[in-house]
């Protein structure tokens, strides 16, 4: 059942023709599919991360690197497709070679979703379902897995002040700001959350809907180096800007139906696009999915990495991140595990 509870904190438990903006313009982008006829700079994909012997790989949502800019952190679905019944730890951490440095978060969580990093290295998971007592949170570890803070109230999804309702992705400003996308569908939220380091809610934006800071879905969020806010707006087939106030900058529809963002110290924006659906391109109706690479200063596209495994995996890379030497990895949740693409 949905909890609609007032006042109180959160619970602090340790190459389409595009119109576009920059600043604070409105962007106008045109509705006609995502180009695929991109170069890819990139090698062929190749599975990332070693598992303990007799562990299978579950569904992988989200990636971030590692602030070493090297080593790749993952949100992995206990070797299914939740981790409601599992004993496994969710949270892996790996090393450039793909050795598992850590893993942790076993009992935790239900439907593992957006990973994120502070300066610090600690390490923000979001669990976008609940059941059980457990789920709708945004959980702050160390580095070594030890929790140090538990947003939200555990099992007891909302929309009033202290509680989330199925969020799906976080991200840190370098002041330790946090920001969630709450939200995953049906008649849970679609809104986002502006929380201060400690906790404490500063403001929330949005609602259901498909106008200028309206939400269907808000899958994936990520902050460009002036500090401004990308949201994957995924159902709406848009990536949405904002100033850190809320107040709405630019629509994006060139980058395709995103499901995740990331953006690099460099302003680098990479999105993934697991859901494009063209039935001009029969008898494959997703074949314009795949990973779209350009700039978060002016929203250019320039690359293009199709999903590696068309006839076995009809979404490929559902999360998305890039290390410090550029090379991508693309979260399969379909397909199941991490994948890189070495940059050439």
């Amino acid at each position: 059942m949905k909890t609609r509870a007032f006042g109180g904190g959160f619970a602090v438990v340790a190459g389409a023709a595009v119109a576009m903006a920059i600043g604070l313009g409105v962007v106008a982008a045109d509705t006609t599919l995502p180009s695929i006829d991109l170069p890819d700079p990139y090698a062929k994909g190749v599975s990332f991360g070693q598992l303990p012997e007799g562990r299978q790989w579950g569904g992988v949502i989200a990636v971030s690197p590692g602030v070493d800019g090297a080593s790749i952190w993952a949100f992995e679905r206990c070797g299914g497709g939740n981790c409601l019944t599992s004993d496994l730890a969710p949270v892996l951490h790996f090393d450039p070679s793909g050795k598992l440095l850590a893993s942790f978060g076993a009992g935790m969580f239900v439907f593992p979703h957006g990973i994120a990093l502070d300066k610090e290295g600690n390490v923000y998971v979001a669990d976008a379902d609940g059941k059980n007592g457990r789920g709708h949170v945004v959980v702050k570890f160390s580095p070594d897995g030890k929790v140090l803070m538990t947003l939200g109230h555990p099992g007891m999804p909302g929309d009033a002040p202290g509680y989330f309702y199925r969020p799906s992705a976080v991200t840190i400003a370098p002041n330790g700001t946090i920001f969630v996308a709450d939200g995953h569908g049906g008649d849970s939220n679609a809104r986002i959350v502006k929380l201060a380091p400690d906790g404490t809610i500063l403001k929330t934006w949005g609602r259901k809907g498909t106008g200028p800071g309206e939400f269907n879905e808000p899958h994936g969020i990520a902050l460009d180096s002036q500090g401004r806010v990308f949201v994957a707006d995924r159902v709406n087939s848009r990536v949405q800007i904002f100033d850190q106030d809320g107040k709405f900058v630019a629509e994006w529809k060139q980058f395709g139906r995103p499901s995740a963002v990331f953006i690099d110290k460099n302003d680098v924006i990479y999105v993934a696009d697991s859901q494009t659906e063209d039935p001009g391109c029969a008898p494959d109706p997703g074949c314009r999915r795949g990973i779209r690479i350009g700039s978060a200063r002016d929203g250019t596209v320039k690359y293009f990495i199709p999903r590696p495994n068309p006839a076995t995996d009809k979404s490929g890379g559902e999360g998305v991140a890039a290390d410090a030497t550029g090379n991508v990895f693309g979260a399969e949740n379909v397909g199941k595990g991490l994948r890189k693409y070495a940059k050439q």
